[in-house]
């Protein structure tokens, strides 16, 4: 079968786009989307490793933090116990005598401490013993804080308070 030359002309034209077709379709478009896969998986990596590092610092400031506790519980006196410092406490601001009860408690905790609590009720209190007494109890050399604190007016006598103090510190 003999071709003119005008329809050679035309499968010519159209074989080259066949073939570029092909190269475009099984060459270039695969190494674009390849690149572009590989680009979003570096970009999630660096974000990975980004929170990791973050995380790494968190952790440090977190273990220097839990070595500083460990110092000072060390520095304590031999047989701390929270109840008794908060009865010194109690003695030394005159308030001894307005406890009314003192609960104490220990947490399990996860870490390598125990978090040791000690619930307090006083009754009929004034407002200069109260802050003398928080004064005394809230303690960064032991590790003493108070974690909740409830003050209400006292119904028996007017002018004084009765308080509920959650104190807590590690052991």
């Amino acid at each position: 079968m003999r071709l003119a030359r005008r329809e050679r002309y035309l499968i010519s034209v159209a074989a080259c786009c066949v073939a570029i077709f092909l190269v475009f379709q099984f060459l270039i478009f695969p190494f674009f989307e390849n690149r572009r896969r590989i680009q979003r998986g570096l970009k999630a990596k660096e974000k990975g490793l980004e929170e990791i590092v973050k995380l790494r610092g968190e952790y440090q400031a977190y273990q220097k933090g839990a070595q500083g506790i460990q110092q000072t519980i060390a520095r304590r006196q031999k047989g701390f116990t929270l109840f008794s410092f908060l009865e010194k406490a109690a003695g030394e601001a005159e308030v001894k005598a307005h406890i009314k009860s003192m609960k104490p408690s220990i947490s399990s905790g996860t870490g390598p401490y125990k978090e040791s609590m000690v619930e307090m009720k006083l009754e009929g209190i004034t407002l200069q013993q109260l802050v003398g007494y928080l004064y005394r109890i809230e303690s960064p050399d032991d590790i003493v804080n108070i974690k909740r604190i409830s003050i209400s007016q006292n119904k028996k006598a007017e002018g004084y308070l009765d308080a509920i103090l959650q104190v807590v510190t590690f052991q």
